[in-house]
């Protein structure tokens, strides 16, 4: 998942500014793997890849003293915040985007063709750890601080995913990396939006949640790194829309508010992120022994 990058970042070394870089160039598909009638996507796989490596870093913050939970409560909430992922972020894609699905209701079950929502993907986890919590007796807050010290992944892997199957491209551009994407009816050069939310959604939250996790006491202060990857992903969403294009049947939103439909469902997230981080301080806990 991560040659998007490096196969752009080639291109865009050779390429003549004037010229924007066409997508086929850069000999990439959406089908990872292809056996006969079985196809493979990178979008399928990006789920997996960050699910699985949110997994191996959980496991590496439960190491460290004053955990929340266990590591068979992690285990636990790997199934649960799995199937929150894939119907919230389903559901909330219908729900804010496509409401149109509905009315044929086999698309609404094709989620390996594309079309989830990270809005309604994130419903979905914060209702597993709400579920988790209650049904073990932890803290809500705590356990949700290092959930949000592993979401950063699945978002790089799956705007990546993204960016691979030509999808959710950005506006036209003439900067020297402009991209013209085959999926495009208009096709006019791009921003590669997908990589710079790839960028900062991704790869640059993750880092700064470990840098507050690792070398700070950030961890036992209940609600802050979910205050900072709140306030984060809404600002750095917030940001990238501006380069991103519209949904084609949410542009009269957009020019009639000034906001697009992204931006709107991101400032709640940013308020509700400061907020946690500001009050996170009056509720400092003692680090304990992780929980048997």
């Amino acid at each position: 998942m991560i040659l998007p990058f490096l196969a752009l970042a080639a291109d865009t070394a050779s390429a003549v500014a004037s010229q924007p870089i066409r997508f086929e160039e850069l000999g990439l598909s959406p089908v990872a793997l292809s056996l006969g009638g079985f196809q493979l996507k990178w979008y399928s796989l990006a789920y997996l890849f960050g699910i699985l490596l949110g997994y191996w870093y959980m496991g590496k913050l439960l190491k460290q003293p004053g955990a929340p939970m266990a590591q068979r409560h992690a285990d636990d909430l790997m199934l649960y915040a799995t199937l929150g992922i894939i119907l919230g972020g389903r559901l909330g894609y219908i729900a804010f985007y496509r409401p149109d699905l509905l009315a044929t209701p086999l698309e609404v079950f094709k989620v390996w063709e594309g079309g989830m929502s990270f809005h309604g993907g994130l419903i979905g986890v914060i209702v597993s750890i709400l579920f988790l919590t209650w049904r073990n007796g932890l803290s809500f807050l705590r356990v949700g601080d290092y959930v949000a010290c592993v979401v950063p992944f699945g978002l790089l892997f799956g705007r990546l995913a993204n960016f691979v199957n030509a999808e959710l491209w950005g506006r036209p551009t003439d900067v020297p990396w402009a991209i013209i994407f085959p999926t495009d009816p208009e096709g006019l050069p791009r921003h590669p939006s997908q990589l710079y939310e790839a960028g900062l959604e991704g790869a640059l939250l993750a880092v700064i949640l470990g840098v507050l996790f690792w070398k700070t006491d950030a961890r036992h202060r209940p609600g802050f790194l979910s205050g900072v990857f709140m306030a984060g992903y809404g600002a750095s969403r917030f940001f990238v829309e501006y380069f991103r294009n519209p949904d084609a049947h949410l542009v009269t939103l957009a020019q009639q508010t000034g906001l697009s439909m992204g931006q709107w469902l991101t400032v709640p997230m940013i308020l509700i992120g400061l907020y946690l981080m500001f009050s996170a301080r009056g509720r400092t806990v003692k680090p304990l022994p992780a929980t048997a």
